[in-house]
Formats: C-alpha cells, structure tokens, sequence
C-alpha cells in the first residue's frame, strides 16, 4: 500500500490527499506531526530521498530555529533536527514502495501506475 507522508494541516498536502482520493488508489496517511517520525522511518526515507532535498529550509519550524541550529548544517546535523521537528521534511511524500516522491504540484500523481 502505498502512504503519503505530511501534515494535516498543510495546504499542498490536502490537495496531494485529494489527487489521491481521486485516483481511487488505496493509501495510507502519515500525519508526520501527530504520527511522529522514528528513526528507522526517517532512515527508509533517506535510502531513496537526498538529505538536503528532504530538509525543508523554507518552512515555519526551519524560520522558528534558533540561528546556531541553522548554522553548519551538513547531514548528521539535518538527521537531528529532522527526528527532533519532524515538520522540518519536506512534504508531502509519497512513498510508493519503489520510490518517494517529494512534494506535490497538481498533476504529478495522475501518471502513476500502481
């Protein structure tokens, strides 16, 4: 089964969650905030997803850091603050067993094939 990872409240999100719904393909959802993120998820992700393009610079938690958190960041620092503020990730993801693709813009699911 496929799962889409990401935050309820998120706006690209609901609208993955719709594309999805559409398809009528059944999926999971993994809300990173309320779910939580272990390590080993984290580690899943990270076989398939760079860990600079997973570290979502531009989001809320990324602005609310303190500046010495932000400082250095090479991928053992992001791997901390990712398990630490699990809203950090980019999102949404969609893991498909094969492969997780990150983020969403309308019209990227509609050419998968399950």
């Amino acid at each position: 089964m496929l799962t889409l990872f990401g935050i309820k409240n998120c706006d690209t999100c609901r609208r993955a969650r719709k594309a999805m719904d559409a398809s009528g393909v059944p999926y999971q959802f993994h809300d990173l905030r309320e779910d939580g993120l272990s390590a080993a998820l984290l580690e899943h992700i990270l076989e398939r997803v760079p860990v600079m393009t997973l570290l979502n610079k531009r989001s809320t938690t990324w602005r609310q850091l303190d500046d010495a958190d932000k400082q250095d960041i090479d991928a053992n620092r992001a791997r901390e603050l990712m398990l630490a503020h699990p809203t950090l990730l980019k999102r949404p993801l969609l893991d498909t067993g094969d492969d997780i693709l990150v983020g969403y813009r309308d019209g990227d699911y509609d050419n998968l094939t399950f």
